[in-house]
């Protein structure tokens, strides 16, 4: 495996310039010949597909949902970053990017963050053309609030549905491109496998999650934008049908797999509640801007929040933090909250929670602003916990969230398979060892607006305009290897076998293994059992899973299994990564590397690099290769937010 980021020449500044003169154009009469793949119909899927589709490019665009509204891009709430400098506060395109290489703890590479940095005035501009419905001032100009690593006021944001109203107005530029009829959507089509044909992405296999047909699809490029792997952890804030799956496959047929331990841990989610839970609840970091977190000095202090007085609470983190206070980075605040709650402090019945409070914030600017900025938020949280947040704090505590790591791409989001374009957040480029909140939908956007649409050109101006088509033998081997996938799951159906157990059953164990040994911090002795327990599991799993129904017809049980199927496949490579990678960065934190402060210690000598992981055949440890990672315009310092 070759790993070439084909960084272009330049300063910082002008790379992205000079990529777009460099690159080969697609004349606009060829774009009409040309069919490309969507795979996912979020942020990054919706937006690529009905910007290429502008272009002239024909477009298949693949929905797990019953439609593009569906996708968890509609999840997000708090914001979304960008340059704009609005409040006059200091704010550049250099500083967002230095905020985010900062904030990834110096584990991204520097071209792609800036090119972020650079088209993130684009993105705002253009949803702003669509009609987003952002917060405004009072004499109508875009109002911002802060979010955590950042000591400006950047992020756009409306309400607590930022997400859902981008995705609403991608979803428009979508829907248009299918009416003009240059976009063709696949609704409730799960991709099974990717279509390699000499060493080229060809096409895919799919299969119809309402009759359980398999289907072939061909065209001159394939891009994926199906999103994170957070739910490996089986409880996480990610929806239910988010998924390794397609990323997996695409690894398997010759994509290198970037930094799979670099998961983000939210620090304000609803606390578990039960042993049967099957989801997290996020609850915006945006709340941070207002709300103070906090836990009881004394330990195993249980009296009504109301009834502590100031002296006796511990404001943890504008304690140990002056400058950012409540807005660390996601990282450092869902460190600091585990280790209040490890050492006795922690609130609520299982004590595994902090407050979130808002009563100061009330009492200086009135309930009434505080509802219109956080009012639904507010409504959600007293809805699932029958607390009202205006008159009691919040309980919040530390989740699975986002996954930095993902399918290696070079700087034209191409991987290690030509043809095979990654965005969003199914790649691994923007955001090193941690994301900053709110930088998600600019990623999303970014790649989909105003990256991929011209850097596929590139790729399909040389690649000619031949496609595939859908007999050729390799779509046949693909799809019987699917078909024996689905079969092998399938055996144990009639449930006459002792000891068989549902899907979720194998998912809660691999879920607890990851999240005990490869979640907010790590050592070598707990990835070492990680690594041993999850084979055992999904020796049982294959064994003894039972799966109702057939596959021929929509099975959720199925549909679940194959996913699980997955993850106990990548989860092995996930703790391998883990268990590689002897420094702390960022969301990494092990256990042998820290400072005397707990803080994430960095061995730049040997690791400022990133991991890629290829795929080498059954039962065979993958091959580890390393893009050094080269900082030329700024110094990696030990992060400080004091």
């Amino acid at each position: 495996m070759q790993l070439d980021a084909k960084i272009p020449q330049g300063d910082l500044a002008g790379k992205w310039d000079n990529c777009r003169f460099d690159n080969k154009l697609v004349n606009p009469a060829n774009k009409r010949k040309f069919d490309v793949i969507v795979v996912g119909t979020g942020l990054a899927g919706a937006s690529a597909a009905a910007s290429m589709a502008e272009l002239g490019y024909n477009v298949k665009s693949f929905c797990i949902q019953d439609s593009p509204r569906r996708a968890h891009s509609i999840a997000a709430q708090g914001g979304i970053n960008a340059a704009k400098n609005y409040q006059n506060d200091g704010d550049s395109v250099f500083r967002l990017f230095y905020d985010t290489i900062k904030g990834g703890d110096f584990r991204a590479r520097e071209a792609n963050v800036y090119r972020l940095a650079q088209v993130s005035n684009n993105i705002m501009d253009h949803c702003v053309a669509q009609g987003i419905p952002f917060a405004r001032e009072y004499g109508g100009t875009l109002a911002n609030r802060s979010f955590g690593g950042a000591q400006v006021s950047r992020t756009f944001y409306a309400r607590g549905q930022t997400g859902q109203q981008l995705l609403l107005g991608a979803y428009s530029s979508l829907m248009r491109q299918v009416a003009a009829g240059k976009v063709t959507i696949f609704p409730r089509r799960e991709m099974m496998d990717l279509v390699v044909i000499d060493g080229k992405a060809r096409g895919i296999i799919v299969r119809n999650l309402i009759t359980g047909r398999l289907e072939r699809y061909s065209a001159n490029a394939v891009v994926l934008a199906t999103g994170g792997y957070g739910n490996v952890f089986y409880l996480s804030t990610n929806a239910m049908a988010c998924n390794v799956t397609a990323a997996w496959r695409a690894y398997k047929r010759g994509a290198g797999f970037a930094n799979p331990c670099f998961v983000q841990i939210h620090p304000t989610c609803i606390p578990v509640h039960g042993d049967y839970q099957s989801k997290l609840t996020l609850m915006s970091e945006s709340l941070r801007n207002d709300g103070r977190v906090w836990v009881p000095k004394q330990q195993g202090d249980t009296r009504n929040p109301a009834d502590i007085p100031e002296q006796d609470r511990d404001y943890f983190l504008e304690r140990k933090y002056p400058s950012f206070g409540n807005l660390v980075p996601r990282d450092v605040a869902s460190r600091n909250a585990k280790e209040v709650c490890d050492e006795g402090k922690g609130v609520g019945e299982t004590r595994l929670a902090v407050y979130l409070d808002f009563q100061e914030a009330i009492n200086r600017d009135g309930l009434d602003l505080i509802l219109k900025k956080y009012g639904n938020l507010f409504q959600m949280y007293e809805k699932i916990t029958d607390a009202d947040p205006s008159k009691e704090p919040m309980m919040i505590y530390p989740a699975i969230h986002y996954t930095m790591g993902g399918l290696w791409v070079d700087y034209q989001l191409q991987s290690t398979i030509d043809g095979l374009f990654v965005i969003g957040e199914a790649n691994f480029s923007d955001h090193g060892a941690n994301r900053l909140g709110a930088s998600a939908l600019m990623q999303g956007l970014a790649d989909g607006y105003f990256i991929l649409p011209y850097t596929i050109g590139n790729y399909l101006a040389q690649a000619g305009f031949d496609k595939q088509p859908v007999d050729d033998p390799a779509f046949n081997l693909v799809e019987e290897e699917v078909n024996e996938r689905i079969t092998g799951l399938l055996k144990n159906r009639d449930h006459n076998k002792a000891g068989t157990q549902p899907v979720d059953y194998y998912h809660r164990k691999l879920g607890a293994v990851v999240w005990d040994h490869c979640g907010m911090s790590r050592d070598k002795a707990g990835l070492t059992k990680a690594l041993a327990k999850i084979p055992e599991i999904r020796e049982e799993f294959y064994e003894n899973v039972y799966i109702p129904g057939t596959g021929q017809e929509l099975n959720q049980s199925l549909e679940r299994a194959g996913r699980v199927a997955d993850f106990l496949e990548f989860a092995e490579v996930m703790v391998l990564d883990a268990l590689e990678r002897e420094e702390s960065c960022g969301c990494h934190l092990r256990e042998e590397s820290q400072t005397e402060e707990h803080e994430a210690k960095r061995d730049d000598d040997h690791y400022s690099h990133v991991a890629v992981w290829e795929y080498k055949g059954k039962n065979e440890q993958p091959a580890l290769h390393k893009e050094p990672l080269r900082f030329e315009n700024v110094t990696p310092s030990q992060r400080s937010y004091k």
